[in-house]
């Protein structure tokens, strides 16, 4: 019976696993917003469609998918992929879906975070969310997981953990006026051990230049498994995130993580720099929140991939370094299969692989 939860996970000896962790089910939701996604969201599609696919060779895989779109959406999408009509705002699972946690009996609980478009009435993508804000509940009930609605405002891209008490974040993100202005940093970080029963978090100063989530930890980093990370790096003196690197690094090789381990660092090359071509503007209806114009810098990053079941789903961003980001991979995850996934369409929209996917861990 899912219901709702009013002590912390915590309390009841819950944490929230490491995404190398077993995994049960990946969500991810359809896009169709047209003052996001070019063209109706059909080139967005195209893509989902393959990276639901990539998925599916490991983990079962739901897509949200509204009842306009819901014909469509299963004429594309491969038969193993089961589709769930419901309605969402737009089509990012990571920030909109429950961040689950676990305990040692082999129980499973979902915690539903507020949501508020990345900033809400001060710099928020668009209005209303109230159906994105609603997602998390429903992912929970669809697997009959008990939830708690935790008491902030966090999306799921803006934190990472290790499964073993680390959480690493960012200060541009959850710091943010637009979040939780009326809550200390330390109040914050109360509010992470409570509800994901992490020891320690790691702040990095800020996420990847002009990343219009406020700089997701997601977008800079991902954990490759208990004391190691990847980290994008810009080797260009005169680009922004060239010290933006710089600054996360100097966080991550001085600081230890809950275990009192040194953070092991592993450089990611930025791809690009990419922008958004005239072509690709032409096809986005116009709105107040999302910058959609000719020449605006993309927040491109290879570390916006998914770890799901001894399978990594990375982005293809760039064909200079396309294969070198595979080597690196290879070499990071032995044993695992790495699938590349063309996903400049995903980009496009303000994101990535990462941040269209939400794991449901094993129970």
């Amino acid at each position: 019976m899912s219901k709702r939860i009013d002590s912390t996970p915590r309390q009841d000896g819950f944490r929230m696993p490491g995404e190398h962790e077993p995994q049960a089910a990946v969500w991810m939701a359809w896009p169709e917003r047209t003052d996001n996604w070019r063209f109706g969201g059909k080139p967005a599609q195209s893509t989902f469609v393959k990276v639901a696919q990539a998925i599916s060779q490991s983990t079962p895989v739901n897509m949200v998918v509204s009842a306009q779109q819901f014909e469509n959406a299963r004429q594309m999408l491969p038969d193993n992929v089961r589709l769930i009509e419901m309605s969402t705002d737009d089509s990012w699972m990571r920030d909109i879906g429950p961040s689950y946690v676990v305990d040692n009996q082999g129980h499973r609980r979902g915690v539903d975070w507020h949501f508020n478009a990345w900033g809400g009435l001060v710099d928020g993508l668009y209005f209303p969310w109230d159906k994105d804000d609603a997602v998390a509940q429903k992912v929970c009930e669809f697997h009959g997981d008990a939830s708690y609605r935790a008491p902030i405002v966090l999306e799921g891209g803006s934190i990472h953990v290790d499964g073993e008490g680390t959480l690493y974040t960012t200060e541009e993100c959850l710091l943010h006026p637009s979040r939780n202005p009326d809550l200390s940093k330390e109040e914050i970080e109360q509010v992470l051990y409570d509800y994901l029963a992490v020891e320690k978090v790691v702040w990095i100063p800020n996420g990847l230049y002009n990343d219009e989530t406020n700089g997701h930890v997601d977008n800079l980093i991902h954990v490759v498994r208990p004391g190691e990370v990847v980290l994008t790096w810009c080797e260009d003196k005169n680009d922004p995130q060239y010290d933006i690197s710089r600054r996360a690094l100097d966080v991550l090789e001085t600081q230890t993580d809950a275990k009192g381990r040194r953070i092991k660092v592993h450089k990611l090359p930025m791809p690009g720099p990419l922008f958004i071509s005239e072509n690709e503007a032409s096809g986005v209806d116009v709105s107040e929140g999302m910058e959609r114009t000719p020449g605006e810098r993309l927040a491109g990053s290879y570390a916006n991939y998914l770890v799901t079941n001894d399978q990594i789903v990375y982005p293809l961003l760039d064909e200079k370094l396309d294969s070198e980001v595979e080597d690196l991979l290879n070499d990071l995850y032995p044993g695992y299969k790495i699938t590349g996934v063309d996903a400049r369409e995903i980009l496009l929209g303000g994101g990535n692989i990462h941040c269209i996917t939400q794991q449901v861990p094993c129970a």
